[in-house]
């Protein structure tokens, strides 16, 4: 075969993904030893010859992790659960000798920030909050081991993750509209650009199916509060609906304020339930019924699956942590 054979080839002849084949070629010992011989006996078939230089600067230890966000600064600072993710991450570090480096990379196509990864600024990667038009990840997962925090939108054989039912979450979060009498429910989805929001969507159907209902309406916003208050007043120039979903605390509190500007009470003319349970839930008058999701476990969690594919070890490939509703004021 030809000396010029490429790493998504070796990867495909192995198959596994191309950042287990990154690990193998650049001495990582967090791949299982089936993996290891698959893409062994790939390379010498296939005459692979990997990029030397890239391979030496991958060997250095940094004890340095990144927490890669790819979202702008005034939706990581302003959203509680980001705060929840690095306590979690920052807990379990503190017994280690690894230090947490947070790149935010809205405002970069990933060019520098896939660089400073690539050229061994960090041992691993921890990445949240990732949208369908982030490909400049597939490069992060080449270089150094990583782990999600909730499924990636191109999930391939070797990722790990960490997640959420948020299926179940948006599901029960949405019954409870249905258990209190409300029949005419809408929902106000995150960015259909992230797995998250498509399965809050599609939980928050499976419940009005199981009812024999049919949504209300059906609007996105991007998790921010503002983009909260923009869908209700979509929702309301289409008719009122007596119950809306919000799949996150933000947006919920958004709706909220809009709602109350036009009139509307809650939860007397509009249940609202939100999900995430943070401290926004708290702040909002009536406070939230919200679907608890574990946070500071997720942000926990990631980082020991993390440590343990450094150390060698081999940690479950997929965790999911479940959520739990808990009911106040607003249904």
């Amino acid at each position: 075969m030809s000396p010029r054979a490429t790493i998504e080839e070796v990867a495909a002849a192995a198959g596994v993904s191309r950042s287990t084949v990154s690990r193998v070629v650049n001495g990582s010992t967090a791949v299982s030893p089936e993996a290891l011989a698959a893409v062994r006996a790939a390379i010498d078939e296939l005459n692979y010859v990997p990029n030397r230089a890239a391979r030496s600067l991958a060997s250095r230890q940094t004890h340095a992790i990144a927490l890669i966000v790819p979202e702008d600064t005034n939706r990581f600072f302003g959203d509680p659960f980001f705060a929840a993710i690095v306590a979690g991450i920052t807990g379990a570090l503190g017994g280690s000798d690894y230090l947490l480096n947070l790149l935010i990379a809205s405002d970069d196509p990933g060019d520098k920030m896939t660089g400073f990864v690539r050229n061994g600024g960090v041992d691993g990667a921890l990445i949240v909050s990732h949208h369908t038009s982030d490909a400049f990840i597939d490069r992060v997962a080449d270089a150094v081991p990583v782990v999600y925090g909730g499924r990636p939108v191109r999930r391939l054989e070797g990722d790990y993750v960490v997640d959420v039912d948020n299926v179940t979450g948006a599901r029960e979060a949405t019954r409870r509209l249905i258990d209190i009498g409300r029949t005419r429910i809408a929902t106000i989805s995150g960015p259909l650009t992230m797995v998250s929001s498509g399965d809050r969507i599609q939980g928050f159907r499976a419940a009005l199916a199981d009812a024999a209902l049919t949504p209300f309406a059906e609007e996105a916003g991007d998790y921010s509060e503002a983009s909260g208050a923009d869908a209700v007043r979509r929702i309301l120039e289409t008719g009122r609906p007596d119950g809306i979903f919000v799949a996150s605390d933000l947006m919920a509190r958004g709706a909220l304020t809009a709602l109350r500007a036009a009139g509307v009470r809650v939860p007397e003319d509009i249940a609202l339930v939100g999900f995430d349970d943070s401290s926004v839930a708290l702040t909002t008058d009536p406070q939230l019924t919200t679907m608890r999701q574990p946070m500071y476990a997720q942000g926990e969690t990631m980082a020991r699956v993390l440590l343990s594919r450094l150390a060698g070890q081999d940690p479950p490939q997929t965790t999911i942590l479940p959520t739990e509703l808990v009911v106040r004021a607003s249904a």
